[in-house]
């Protein structure tokens, strides 16, 4: 039977931890994304996240119904930090690169982190504000509601999936991200062009450009894609 997640206006402890602070939501979050960082993406357990907040494993189900739950406030927590660092310029354009950016950026903030959550789809406050923002940015620019939907379902799943990729890189040790990075000089840049032609010509560019990430400008033919798509409506 799932535990039950005590009412918010009841959670705080009546007494300090060991560590002598008072437990909250937030707190657990914060040290979540410390352990995440210290141990990887699946290194995160109550008992090692217990430890770390000096209370008992158990304290943790008075915020969180399970490690799943705390899993989508962390995702939460990610988003609000993208949404806290961006303002917005009035401009369409600038504001959906700005967001993006911002977006892809807190989660290579926490590599560890963005590799358990930026699969997933929380719920949660923060996440919600994100989605209707970016939203607002295409309606408020003049897209009609199928098209706006369609290409906020591609931004946020593009941010995402390269938050995700790139954190994946990040979150491997310096020496194994090393070597793949070197990869495309030690092998792709001595590949024959009697046998990989297309490599051959372009290994020097390949090696230059592949260990950085495609983000900014997957989101340019993005924005480039939605500019087209405004242009056709009159917007």
């Amino acid at each position: 039977m799932a535990k039950q997640v005590v009412p918010e206006g009841a959670r705080q402890r009546r007494r300090p931890t060991r560590a002598g602070t008072v437990l909250s939501e937030e707190m657990i979050v914060h040290t979540a994304l410390r352990v995440l960082r210290e141990h990887g993406s699946t290194g995160l357990t109550a008992r090692r996240l217990g430890a770390a907040l000096g209370a008992d494993p158990s304290t943790l189900y008075r915020y969180f119904a399970g490690m799943d739950e705390l899993t989508r406030a962390i995702g939460d927590e990610l988003m609000g930090r993208a949404l806290a660092g961006w303002t917005a310029s009035g401009e369409w354009r600038a504001d959906l690169r700005a967001l993006g950016r911002a977006i892809h950026a807190a989660y290579l903030a926490h590599p560890q982190a963005a590799v358990l959550t930026a699969s997933r789809v929380t719920g949660r406050p923060r996440e919600i504000a994100v989605d209707e923002t970016i939203l607002g940015i295409l309606r408020g620019a003049g897209l009609p509601d199928p098209v706006a939907v369609r290409v906020y379902h591609a931004f946020i799943d593009q941010s995402l999936a390269f938050a995700a990729l790139d954190a994946g890189s990040l979150a491997l040790a310096d020496e194994t991200r090393a070597m793949d990075e070197e990869m495309w000089r030690s092998t792709y840049a001595h590949l024959p062009a009697d046998s990989h032609p297309n490599i051959a010509a372009t290994a020097q560019l390949l090696a230059r450009r592949m260990p950085h990430s495609a983000y900014p400008a997957a989101l340019e033919m993005l924005l480039e894609h939605t500019a087209a798509q405004l242009a056709r409506t009159g917007g």
